[in-house]
């Protein structure tokens, strides 16, 4: 599976939510709102999920194994944290 684009859009710092991601995989196949999560040990991806009638959230897409997950959060963090040090360099001082 190759990422061949990430796109992050940054939120307000309110709450633990950082920021968004949209992936997209070998320029076919697309994935919105998977969320930038800062928890108590760290930064962490949440796939987009939907609130089931039972009142659990269930994921709408996510990867079948941890090691695909692993790539797929050290990609998107290493995009966020390219997109955080840009913010910061746009900063006036």
């Amino acid at each position: 599976m190759n990422i061949t684009d990430i796109r992050i859009r940054m939120i307000p710092k309110e709450g633990k939510m950082r920021a968004v991601a949209s992936i997209t995989i070998e320029d076919e196949f697309v994935v919105h709102d998977i969320k930038i999560i800062d928890g108590d040990k760290g930064l962490f991806i949440a796939m987009p999920s939907r609130k089931s009638a039972d009142g659990e959230y269930r994921d709408i897409a996510h990867p079948i194994t941890s090691e695909t997950r692993g790539k797929l959060q050290d990609q998107i963090l290493e995009a966020y944290q390219r997109a955080v040090e840009e913010e910061n360099q746009a900063e006036p001082e």
